[in-house]
C-alpha cells in the first residue's frame, strides 16, 4: 500500500496548476516571465487596455462638460468593463496559473472614479430664499 499511495500523491501533485504548463498564459500574456503578478501590475495592465483608455477619455469629457447624463453613461461603461474583467473564466484560470493578478485594486480605483464622477456631475441644488 505504501508505494501505491506514494505514486498517487505524486500524481495528484503533478496535476496541480503549474506555471510551466499554463496554456492560458501563453495566450493571455505571451511575455510573462513566470513570476506571480501583483495587484498593482494587474491594475496597470487593465488600465492600459483600449477600452479603459476610451473610458478615461470619456470620464474627462464628462467632468469637463459637467453633464449628469454623460457621467451616468460613463459610470455604466466603467461598471460593464469591470464586470467583463471579473466574470470571465479565462481570467480565473490565468489567476490560478499566476500570470494574472487579483483585480481587486482595479475594482477599487474604478469605484472611486465612478463615485467621484457622480458627485462632480450631480446637478447643483438651488438654496431656498
Amino acid at each position: 500500500m505504501g508505494p501505491i499511495r506514494r505514486r498517487l500523491i505524486w500524481l495528484c501533485l503533478l496535476g496541480l496548476p503549474h506555471p510551466a504548463w499554463a496554456e492560458i498564459c501563453d495566450k493571455q500574456r505571451p511575455d510573462w516571465d513566470g513570476l506571480p503578478v501583483s495587484a498593482w501590475a494587474e491594475m496597470l495592465a487593465l488600465f492600459q487596455t483600449p477600452l479603459a483608455l476610451f473610458l478615461f477619455l470619456t470620464t474627462a469629457l464628462a467632468a469637463r462638460l459637467r453633464r449628469p447624463w454623460l457621467g451616468l453613461a460613463v459610470v455604466v461603461g466603467w461598471s460593464s468593463y469591470t464586470m467583463l474583467v471579473v466574470t470571465t473564466d479565462i481570467r480565473a484560470a490565468a489567476i490560478a496559473e499566476g500570470c494574472a493578478g487579483s483585480p481587486t485594486l482595479f475594482i477599487g480605483v474604478v469605484a472611486a472614479i465612478c463615485i467621484g464622477l457622480v458627485l462632480y456631475t450631480a446637478p447643483l441644488s438651488k438654496q431656498p430664499d
